[in-house]
């Protein structure tokens, strides 16, 4: 009866010391994700405001200046579409490039203090989308490793966690969607 007792002692203490460990790594991969949701949150709140910004700017510029009919033809497109911040970032990156050639090549535009103040703070704006792309790029690399590596794998896939995607930084001009990688 007494080696009965001390064998149940040491199975309930090996599944108590168990179940507190999977709740350490739990936690450990929850606070990534946290991290994670967080940078994304800051993220598209920034796009949001540089295509509130770029939409203002285009309608600020084409009170001043003449367009060619293909100017800003994605940022237009995007008011009427529901995509990605993936789809979302890249698509301003290209909106906002025309909009810094457009305003560098007009002097008209540059004397405007509204477009001036405007273009300052896009350049905040993406400044602040860099770091955070950053940020985001970072903690997902802790995320995917750690839902690859054991023991906490075995958590991720009980869970299961998927691999998430990176903000990468490659050709945001071209039309090749599938150079964000996994």
């Amino acid at each position: 009866m007494n080696t009965f007792l001390i064998v149940l002692f040491i199975v309930i203490t090996i599944l108590i010391l168990g179940a507190i460990y999977y709740m350490y790594l739990y936690n450990k991969i929850n606070e990534t994700i946290i991290r994670i949701d967080e940078a994304e949150t800051r993220i598209d709140n920034n796009l949001r405001d540089k295509f509130d910004l770029l939409n203002r700017c285009v309608s600020l510029i084409k009170n001043i200046i003449e367009l060619d009919e293909n100017a800003f033809k994605d940022i237009i497109k995007l008011r009427a579409r529901k995509i990605s911040n993936f789809d979302l970032d890249r698509t301003l990156v290209s909106s906002y490039n025309e909009f810094l050639s457009i305003y560098e090549a007009n002097k008209k535009l540059r004397e405007n203090d509204e477009i001036y103040k405007a273009a300052k703070q896009l350049e905040l704006i993406d400044e602040e989308l860099v770091t955070l792309r950053n940020y985001y790029n970072a903690n997902i690399t802790e995320y995917n490793k750690s839902i690859k590596k054991f023991p906490t794998n075995i958590v991720a896939e009980i869970k299961k966690y998927k691999e998430r995607p990176f903000y990468d930084l490659k050709d945001r001009t071209d039309d090749d969607y599938e150079d964000f990688k996994l």
